[in-house]
């Protein structure tokens, strides 16, 4: 009376077919977006590592600037004539061309 038949005939136990859809969508997310967030994290650290005296470098802040001394956790970074910004490597977004300062 209160389970259909065809309910009550079906067989207990793991049935694939209910599962493969979070299968499918767990694939497609790391697919769509682990991955690629990844792959743009090795990038962005190689580019960090990479940085040396002479660069010109864009901050996480949009202050651009050269790199005119390195360590191992820090630069500093020339901003104008005479002025001088010390920043974590972890604060640079991205190198620039050469010259792009003097076109501002």
């Amino acid at each position: 009376m209160f389970i259909t038949p065809a309910y009550a005939a079906t067989p207990s136990g793991f049935d694939l077919m209910q599962f493969l859809p979070m299968v499918v969508i767990f694939v497609l997310f790391w697919f769509l977006m682990v991955r690629p967030q990844q792959k743009r994290m090795k990038e962005h650290q190689k580019m960090l590592s990479e940085i040396q005296k002479g660069d010109e470098v864009v901050t996480q802040g949009g202050i651009i600037g050269r790199v005119v001394k390195t360590s191992e956790q820090y630069l500093t970074i020339e901003v104008a004539n005479g002025v001088e910004m010390h920043f974590q490597r972890a604060a640079i977004a991205s190198k620039v061309e050469k010259g792009t300062m003097k076109s501002l």
